[in-house]
């Protein structure tokens, strides 16, 4: 059952990079991005418990937490045009 999951995981990778590959718009591969990112945080989760290895998960949460906040940063960056706050700047202007 276990390598019926992990075979399942593979094939949402494949096809996650086939739509990163094929993607119309930015917005598509970063999904795509996105979604092979949880593939490997389970595939990570699932290795460990199957090598009775509790640190796997510890490892698999945070390179999710990794994964999301990456593409926080890359929406903000596709909508803002930069990462940083320049507010400061602003105000050294006026």
């Amino acid at each position: 059952m276990l390598s019926a999951a992990a075979l399942a995981l593979l094939l949402t990778v494949a096809l996650a990079l086939a739509r990163a590959a094929l993607g119309p718009s930015v917005f598509d591969r970063l999904q795509a991005a996105s979604t092979i990112g949880t593939c490997a945080m389970l595939l990570l989760a699932l290795l460990g418990f199957l090598d009775e290895r509790p640190e796997f998960l510890d490892l698999a949460l945070t390179y999710g937490l990794l994964n999301v906040i990456g593409v926080i940063a890359v929406l903000k960056f596709f909508h803002l045009g930069r990462i940083a706050n320049k507010s400061h700047e602003n105000a050294e202007d006026a």
